[in-house]
């Protein structure tokens, strides 16, 4: 029976594992207490002023050390910048044993305004340019710092707030970041409110009010700012008088105008509705008159309504020569609806303007123009004196050339009409 031949061993060898293969020890606290101990020693002890030139320095060289490397401790070498320390849930600093590890040159320690802020901003950027990867880091890092507000004092909330209004005005941190501070634990104490207006207040001292409702828009904070209230002071009055004691007037005004805009898209979905459904014209009229004073809309956006209304609720024949009558007999339907809210030379102007526009945009009714505008003529919807204004000088440019000619001769017809009217004045008179 044959014996298998022993094969040599390396007694004694000791094998070297690869740099690359070695498992490196992931030890979030000892991150920590190096770089508390390091930030520390750049306080000046008898000034207490942080130097933060040297601590971009630390932070970028320290960067460029293996055993230190931010893509496995960058959330550690964000948050302690911020809050001076690792946060537990709730947003107290992590403790070893009866121990709080932390540090004063942070921003919730030195940014006392917004120019310290600023400064401290410069910081983060600069160490973010160096290692981009740290962008992204910061975004979920915020996340969960903006859940813990309830637990850091206010003078650490308004601190936060400058920067984090620096970051969402500059795009380091995303604008819709910001609706996560809305929860019921920092709602009810009104936490969450405080901290929004404090950065609203803070983007218009830094950039302006138009930066203020981009910033309300890109957040979607435009459409949410109610859920910030707790729910026994979400009224209407509440929010105005919160938002004029944080000087932000403008936000009131956006918010209003905002309000309004969707009434009147209501109110045109609403009349659209009604002419679809062939309501009676005196119902609609009602409807309309109703709607127009609940909500302030002037009769000027009424009749471009009307006619918006009116006309976008029928199919239109595709053949030319056949829309002209089928249009006719529609619009002849709506002639009380039409009257009832030109009841001023300026609202016959904005009719006959909208006519126009229509006409132009839609190419079917090009040659329908100056029949349109007679039926409305004849009815008593347009008065002689307003179409003579709009086609002396008060027409808007489109299509312009064309509906002068088709004009031409109708007004030829009324500036005659109108000097004979004047001539029989003239003879009675005598």
């Amino acid at each position: 029976m044959s014996q298998k031949t022993e094969l040599p061993s390396l007694s004694g060898h000791r094998t070297k594992t690869r740099k690359r293969d070695e498992k490196k020890i992931y030890d979030p606290s000892g991150f920590r207490d190096f770089l508390v101990l390091e930030l520390d020693k750049l306080i000046n002890p008898d000034t207490g002023h942080v130097d933060l030139d040297q601590i971009f320095k630390f932070l970028d060289a320290t960067g460029n050390k293996a055993e230190y490397d931010y893509k496995r401790y960058g959330e550690a070498l964000l948050e302690i910048p911020i809050a001076g320390g690792l946060l537990a849930p709730g947003g107290c600093y992590v403790k070893d044993g009866d121990k709080e590890t932390f540090t004063k040159a942070c921003v919730f320690h030195d940014a006392t305004d917004l120019e310290r802020a600023r400064a401290w901003d410069q910081v983060f950027i600069k160490v973010i340019r160096r290692y981009k990867y740290l962008e992204k880091m910061l975004a979920d890092e915020m996340k969960k710092i903006l859940v813990y507000l309830r637990g850091f004092t206010e003078e650490n909330r308004t601190r936060l707030a400058y920067l984090t209004s620096l970051w969402v005005s500059s795009g380091l941190l995303p604008p819709n970041i910001l609706p996560i501070v809305i929860n019921e634990h920092q709602v009810k104490d009104s936490v969450a409110l405080h901290f929004v207006l404090d950065i609203l207040s803070t983007v218009k001292a830094d950039k302006g009010a138009a930066a203020v409702i981009t910033l309300l828009k890109k957040s979607s904070l435009d459409v949410k700012l109610e859920q910030l209230f707790p729910t026994n002071k979400r009224t209407q009055e509440n929010i105005k008088n919160s938002l004029i004691n944080a000087q932000l007037s403008d936000v009131v005004t956006f918010l209003a105008n905002q309000e309004n805009a969707g009434a009147k898209k209501d109110i045109q979905r609403t009349l659209r509705s009604s002419v679809s459904a062939e309501k009676p014209v005196k119902e609609i009229i009602l409807e309309l008159q109703r709607s127009s004073k609940k909500n302030c809309l002037q009769e000027a956006e009424s009749v471009t309504m009307i006619w918006t209304a009116v006309m976008t609720a029928v199919e239109w024949n595709k053949k030319e020569d056949l829309v002209l009558e089928q249009a006719l007999k529609h619009l002849k339907h709506y002639i009380p609806l039409f009257a009832a809210f030109t009841t001023a030379a300026k609202f016959e102007m904005v009719l006959l303007n909208k006519i126009q526009e229509f006409c132009y945009d839609n190419q079917d009714f090009f040659k329908c123009f100056n029949k349109i505008v007679l039926l409305f003529y004849k009815t008593e919807v347009l008065f002689e004196e307003v179409i003579l204004k709009w086609y002396k000088d008060g027409h808007i440019p489109k299509g312009w050339t064309v509906f002068m000619d088709q004009m031409k001769k109708f007004i030829e017809w009324l500036e005659h009409a109108e000097a004979e009217s004047e001539s029989e004045e003239e003879s009675d008179d005598e």
